[in-house]
């Protein structure tokens, strides 16, 4: 929601990347108004644009983006200073969801409570992450919504309270995707692998950067099949689904974020569940008895 509303043309209409939510005299907003959601603005090409007065990268197209924490309750304030010397504010408001509880059980002891020695390395290896997600590269994959990285089952919501063995943990920001083992895991958007890498909790963990600060990951991979520094197509097989890593079973944490705030993919995706599943090739004839 915004303070003010202006129509826009049909011709502005069609150059924003994604379905409208909201708009202004000059700035419009598509993508996800939800907690959770990822918001891809767009202003007149040359303006400069900060978000609750933060700056944020705008591309020459005039295309931005920021994210709504899963718990945002307050307005994010957009401004934006233009080429013409005018300016303009609007707030985007959050939706509020509810989330959902989940209780995991079975998983080994180390992971639920991990003794010293394996919690360094778990810090280490969150610390490499944190890192690779300051980053502001000015690709424009994210601009386009993203494709589910294959068919399968939703077995883990984004924001749902985890109890795991009996311990509650920090809320779950991400989507679990279930699928067979050796199942193709594809790149949700075009970007460049930030992070390809076998880490503790994660398991086979890949990070890819798609601009702007927003970045995709896929976990427990049996197998990955790209590294650090390559260009990624929208659609690549990046890597295989698994088991590795904290994991009960053969699945996917498809996550998403803007900098350090997790958001959900599924309210960024370009449809609201994943693909369906192809179908199975017909069975041989069975051959002529004798």
């Amino acid at each position: 929601m915004i303070a003010r509303r202006t129509l826009l043309g049909a011709g502005v209409l069609a150059l924003l990347p994604r379905p409208l939510f909201a708009q202004g005299a000059k700035l419009s907003f598509g993508g996800s108004a939800d907690q959770g959601g990822l918001v891809i603005g767009r202003a007149p090409a040359g303006a400069k644009v900060t978000v609750d007065d933060t700056p944020v990268l705008v591309s020459p197209e005039g295309t931005f983006a920021f994210g709504l924490a899963y718990d945002r309750m307050k307005p994010v304030l957009v401004a934006a200073a233009f080429a013409d010397g005018t300016r303009e504010t609007a707030e985007v408001a959050a939706k509020p969801r509810r989330y959902e509880e989940q209780a995991i059980n079975g998983l080994p002891e180390e992971y639920v409570a991990p003794p010293p020695e394996i919690a360094a390395r778990i810090a280490r290896e969150h610390e490499a992450i944190w890192n690779a997600r300051k980053a502001e590269s000015e690709g424009v994959g994210f601009a386009e919504p993203l494709e589910w990285p294959f068919a399968g089952i939703v077995t883990g919501l984004y924001g749902s309270r985890r109890i795991l063995d009996g311990k509650p943990m920090a809320p779950h920001l991400g989507i679990d995707i279930a699928a067979p083992i050796g199942t193709e895991i594809h790149a949700a958007a075009d970007g460049t692998v930030a992070i390809c890498d076998d880490y503790f909790i994660e398991g086979g963990f890949t990070l890819l950067d798609h601009g702007h600060g927003v970045a995709t990951c896929y976990l427990h991979q049996s197998k990955r099949l790209v590294s650090a520094g390559q260009k990624i197509a929208r659609g690549a097989v990046i890597g295989l689904v698994g088991r590795t890593g904290r994991a009960t079973g053969p699945h996917t944490h498809w996550g998403l974020s803007w900098f350090q705030l997790k958001l959900d993919p599924s309210r960024a995706a370009r449809t609201p569940a994943p693909p369906p599943a192809p179908p199975e090739p017909p069975a041989p004839p069975e051959p002529p008895a004798p």
